[in-house]
């Protein structure tokens, strides 16, 4: 069964561009393709999509139309997936859509629409209800917090470089190539930040990316 997709986009250009590298994908399906929030609402509504792909700028006000749509769905549709498109990083918006739970919910930014591979893996993550963000956002992040001491305080120096390493979404043995230390050590050193930090124990990638990204862009100091 395909992945039903809502994509919504302001920029004629970049939504065409979008939904013909969705279509080449046998497993992904546009089922209509807005160009604002009234157009992406009655869309959402009529067609109960899998996933909603959606710049955050849109008209009418170009503010946060991609927000209040993943609001409109948390709401009403919750097992819609919403992957949110914007040109650049702000934590405002992080925040908003972290706010309404992190459970297949995505923010990357829009130059990552040129990885193709990319783009399909993060719209298949947020249907399975999963959460995609993109590395440049983590890191501006923990950039801006740590350079706030907010947060990390608990952390040894090895934790912190730990974390800034998961905050680019890389795995644990990953981790522990960039860092030269055993497999094992990045697990410790894991747990201990999950524990020092109050976060949830995960499995994967995504759930610790998920777990950093709700901490930093949370209101925890």
């Amino acid at each position: 069964m395909s992945t039903r997709v809502v994509l919504a986009e302001d920029s004629a250009l970049l939504r065409q561009g979008v939904e013909g590298l969705i279509r080449n994908e046998p497993d992904l399906e546009v089922v209509a393709s807005c160009a604002d929030l009234p157009e992406l609402l009655q869309a959402i509504s009529e067609h109960r999509p899998d996933v909603v792909l959606t710049d955050i700028r849109m008209p009418p006000t170009r503010t946060d139309e991609g927000i209040r749509a993943a609001e409109h769905c948390r709401a009403e549709f919750p097992d819609i997936g919403v992957l949110l498109l914007s040109q650049y990083v702000d934590a405002r918006y992080v925040r908003a859509l972290l706010g309404q739970g992190t459970d297949g919910r995505g923010y990357l930014l829009k130059e990552r629409v040129a990885d193709v591979a990319e783009l399909v893996a993060a719209i298949r993550t947020v249907a399975g209800g999963g959460s995609v963000f993109d590395p440049k956002v983590v890191e501006s992040l923990v950039r801006g917090r740590d350079r706030r001491g907010e947060g990390l305080a608990p952390l040894s120096a090895r934790e912190r470089e730990v974390l800034a390493e998961m905050a680019h979404g890389l795995t644990n043995a990953a981790i522990a190539g960039s860092l030269v230390i055993t497999q094992r050590a990045v697990e410790k050193h894991i747990n201990s930040i999950f524990s020092k930090l109050q976060l949830g124990q995960d499995d994967g990638v995504h759930p610790r990316v998920q777990a950093v990204l709700t901490y930093l862009a949370g209101d925890a100091t």
